[in-house]
């Protein structure tokens, strides 16, 4: 098959689409010829140098993708068949014609969405149920604030919020990005380079602040999203684009009685995602196919293009996800 590789860490034009082997399911997997993958910031990281895949994981950048069965291996599970229409998390691989991936992380395509839009959603939909729901428990009637509301994951985000009746607040960095946000059903909008988001935040809710605070930047941001919290708030680590290291004020912490947690969601053990998978079925699957909350895409590439949506992630200008088609 062929597949991206990365000969050598480097700039977009590392990113190189050849022959390699097959995968070959093992124990617990099925192999799917895949239709389309998405670009996620990880890919990135990885093809800088920056964040290497977990061991045993494929070589290959591509933590989702869409695409049909065509194999199965020993003892995979869940009823799956040859043939069918799935859209799956991935550990890595997902940039290339077939890739081996765990049944427990398997979803089927939402009904009446296409197979190639499908691959906007395991990546996205995971992060965003685990973290806001099934760790913040982001309630009805509280407020969620999310940092680069426009991005895949934040678009994802304000609609799930929404969805089950809370308000959301957003940042993003210039007119159209909010507007885009606002369309999606966000409540308050902040554009980070000329507002504080502390300031906004607190004016929006009447001094209250934020019960859930989704975080993509880290570092650059930790104190000012502590100050942002509401009592009993919960704020929940996903990126670290604004840098690892910052300094925590323990004291208004605990005025809050705040809850600090971090993420990743590629590393994770086989049970943990597959249980993440299983609830995002139950919970969101509804959700999308009733039309209450859709894929939002900015762009679809071909694949031997993954250059060109690396650029494209990397400056920022996008809307949603950037998809490879295969």
């Amino acid at each position: 098959m062929r597949a991206i590789t990365i000969p050598e860490p480097g700039g977009p034009e590392a990113l190189v689409w050849d022959e390699v082997p097959d995968p070959e399911p093992t124990e617990g997997e099925v192999l799917v010829e895949v239709a389309a993958s998405a670009v996620n910031r990880a890919d990135v990281m990885q093809r800088q140098g920056f964040y290497d895949p977990p061991p045993g994981a494929s070589p290959y950048p591509g933590l989702e993708c869409s695409g049909r069965i065509v194999a199965l291996g020993p003892g995979s599970g869940g009823g799956w068949a040859v043939g069918d229409e799935v859209c799956a998390l991935l550990s890595g691989g997902g940039y290339a014609e077939k890739v081996a991936v765990p049944s427990g992380q398997l979803l089927p395509v939402p009904s009446g969405m296409d197979l190639v839009t499908a691959a906007a959603l395991p990546e996205v939909v995971s992060t965003v149920w685990s973290n806001v729901f099934m760790i913040s428990h982001l309630r009805p009637g509280e407020t969620l604030l999310v940092h680069g509301g426009s991005s895949g994951i934040g678009t994802m985000a304000i609609q799930l919020a929404k969805a089950v009746g809370a308000k959301v607040a957003v940042t993003a960095g210039n007119a159209e990005k909010l507007a885009a946000c606002a369309e999606l059903g966000a409540d308050v909008l902040i554009n980070y380079r000329e507002q504080d988001f502390v300031t906004e935040l607190r004016a929006a809710t009447g001094g209250t602040g934020a019960d859930v605070i989704l975080d993509i930047v880290g570092a650059k941001y930790l104190d000012a999203n502590v100050r942002a919290l509401a009592v009993n708030g919960r704020l929940s680590i996903i990126g670290l684009q604004g840098g690892v290291k910052g300094e925590l004020n323990l004291g208004t912490l605990l005025g809050k009685r705040g809850a600090v947690t971090a993420t990743s969601l590629r590393g994770r053990p086989l049970a943990e995602k597959a249980t993440i998978v299983a609830a995002v079925r139950e919970h969101v699957w509804p959700l999308i196919e009733s039309g209450r909350v859709r894929a939002v895409v900015d762009q679809t590439l071909p694949i031997s293009d993954a250059a060109e949506a690396h650029r494209v992630i990397e400056g920022s200008g996008h809307v949603g996800k950037v998809l490879l088609r295969v």
